[in-house]
């Protein structure tokens, strides 16, 4: 049963609008700002540790914490930008660009934003420590579970910030804010994943396997996290971002910390994007949203609210983030083995010829996985499983639901919609909002973590056989579509054993992508693997060939791997935080 916390807060924080929090434990709006007199009490800490739950998702279209579509999909090979033209929110057209080449940028509000609300994160951990590092242990029953929650809720924030910036400051509890002030964001790029780590650690030590309300971290969680950071750890990177080494006592580390997670694949790739599968058996944690819940619009997620299909009365606004021809090109498969093309997927396009109605035809001799109709809107193809919405709209994604077709294309992006009738849908004037949950881990990608560290020590058969179980898992994702009306053109197969550690780690990358494919990861697995610039450069130098608007984009090595310091925070700190390479 859901529970619901309504309290409200006579201190701690300034009365920000909370744009998500989550369902189950969640619902709960702060008021007013705390005053320090009777703060430290279990009714008030259990508030606060609330309100820290609430700001690792409280972000925004143009602040985003939770959904990657900038950072990690538009800057990598995944997607163009969309909306109406290169001027349409320009910001992100210079990050596809890799145009961003000054700290100092008036224009560029958007990754300096997210730093702000990531701290602002991590300030409302840190405060309900302090509030309940004060309590007795007799008064707190749940006191050292709180704490583990608040310290992992604080280790996603450095995280997720480690991998936008690199070099930043780690903020704890304890601290005056001249004592903050004095923390230098200049620290040895080992030593700060390890600060990170021991937060994770407290969490994994001192939490419960699982917890009995949903959206709440646990050691489950925990493990997850450490698998993911140790294998960030592993590729160790020199000042200017290149990869020197692969750690391998790191890499044991992601495989004992993934044995143990518990999880299982939802039987059907699709569950994994559906509002009704949230907290489901392949989530392992995700940020937490809600609707109809007592307040205006409901603690909806806006983040992708720019996103939706444009040309049809069924959505809203505004058409951005679109599926590359070269993403939808992955998503081929052998007609004989099932295998992807690894080396020659993107020689032609597929769907690139749009007929009199406005739909588009696959040549003959050529199969998918069939992922490709979980991820991206073809014309032609039924959109989120659906051919008609309560026989009031027409499903079938049309080239006319395109925004700006002459300079991105006309493909579109399905995992982060929902469809119009869903009860978790919601139209704030043109933009979009949904209680769909955001998934920051699911077991997936532990499973793939796994394959990685066990392919890179040489253990190749071991990792070939994890990648062969999301495949089998892909090839029995059909059935949504089938029913919608979409003809039948998957074709996965298993990959051999026997396959060299250097085949075993491309079909591992390439298995990355299909898998997660527009959900965000891409950018960031690029630039852990060493191969940001070499991937990046090999793609664009082919999209300027179908696209004119990426004619001047050039990815810079040493510099383009990370987002600068915002230079506001250098300034406020009189210089102390040292600017990325580069800018």
């Amino acid at each position: 049963m859901k529970k619901y916390i309504k309290t409200v807060l006579t201190g701690i924080m300034a009365a920000s609008v909370l744009f998500a929090c989550s369902k189950d434990f969640l619902d709960y709006e702060p008021e007013g700002v705390l005053s320090n007199e009777n703060v430290a009490t279990a009714e008030n800490a259990e508030a606060l540790v609330v309100a820290a739950y609430a700001g690792i998702a409280n972000d925004d279209m143009v602040g985003p914490l939770t959904s990657m579509w900038v950072y990690g999909s538009v800057r990598s090979d995944d997607a163009y930008k969309g909306g109406g033209g290169r001027g349409d929110v320009d910001v992100v057209d210079r990050y596809e660009q890799y145009n961003l080449t000054i700290a100092d940028d008036p224009l560029d509000w958007m990754a300096p934003r997210t730093w702000t609300n990531y701290y602002a994160a991590i300030s409302r951990a840190n405060f309900a420590l302090d509030v309940i590092n004060q309590i007795p242990d007799a008064d707190y029953a749940d006191k050292t579970t709180r704490q583990a929650e608040l310290r992992f809720l604080r280790a996603h924030s450095h995280f997720v910030l480690k991998l936008l910036f690199k070099k930043i400051p780690y903020i704890t509890e304890g601290l005056t804010q001249d004592e903050i002030l004095q923390i230098s964001n200049v620290i040895d790029n080992n030593a700060l994943w390890d600060k990170i780590a021991d937060d994770f650690l407290f969490a994994f030590n001192n939490l419960p396997q699982a917890q009995d309300q949903v959206g709440r971290a646990d050691r489950n969680a925990a493990a997850a996290y450490l698998a993911k950071l140790r294998l960030y750890q592993a590729y160790e990177q020199n000042d200017t971002h290149q990869v020197t080494n692969i750690n391998a006592t790191r890499l044991q580390e992601v495989i004992d910390y993934a044995d143990e997670v518990t999880g299982t694949l939802e039987s059907d790739y699709g569950n994994n994007f559906l509002v009704d599968f949230d907290n489901g058996v392949e989530s392992i944690w995700a940020a937490q949203f809600s609707i109809n819940d007592g307040t205006t619009v409901g603690r909806v997620s806006f983040v992708t609210g720019l996103n939706s299909p444009h040309g049809t009365g069924l959505y809203g606004c505004c058409g951005f983030h679109l599926a590359s021809h070269n993403m939808v090109n992955a998503f081929k498969t052998d007609v004989v083995t099932g295998l992807p093309l690894l080396d020659t997927f993107n020689d032609t396009n597929i769907f690139d010829v749009v007929d009199a109605n406005g739909e588009t035809s696959l040549a003959p001799g050529i199969t998918l996985d069939p992922r490709i109709d979980h991820t991206v809107g073809i014309p032609g193809r039924p959109f989120k499983y659906r051919n008609t919405v309560n026989e009031a709209g027409d499903m079938i994604y049309n080239f006319s639901w395109a925004r700006d077709p002459g300079v991105y294309g006309y493909f579109g992006n399905m995992k982060e919609q929902q469809a119009p009738d869903c009860s978790c849908y919601v139209k704030e004037g043109p933009f979009v909002g949904t209680s769909k949950n955001i998934e920051f881990i699911r077991y997936a990608d532990v499973l793939l973590f796994k394959a990685e560290a066990l392919i890179q020590m040489g253990q190749v058969d071991a990792g070939v056989t994890i990648i062969n179980e999301i495949r089998a898992r892909a090839a029995a994702s059909t059935q949504r579509q089938l029913d919608a009306g979409a003809s039948d053109l998957y074709n996965v197969g298993m990959y051999p054993m026997g396959m060299s550690k250097e085949e075993g780690i491309k079909a591992l990358m390439f298995e990355r992508r299909l898998e997660f494919g527009m959900e965000g990861p891409r950018f960031f697995d690029l630039v852990r693997w060493g191969i940001a610039e070499q991937v990046l450069n090999a793609y664009l130098a082919v999209e300027k060939t179908r696209k004119d608007f990426l004619s001047n984009a050039q990815f810079t090595a040493g510099r383009d791997e990370y987002y600068p310091i915002p230079q506001r925070e250098i300034d406020f700190t009189g210089g102390l935080y040292e600017q990325n390479p580069g800018y």
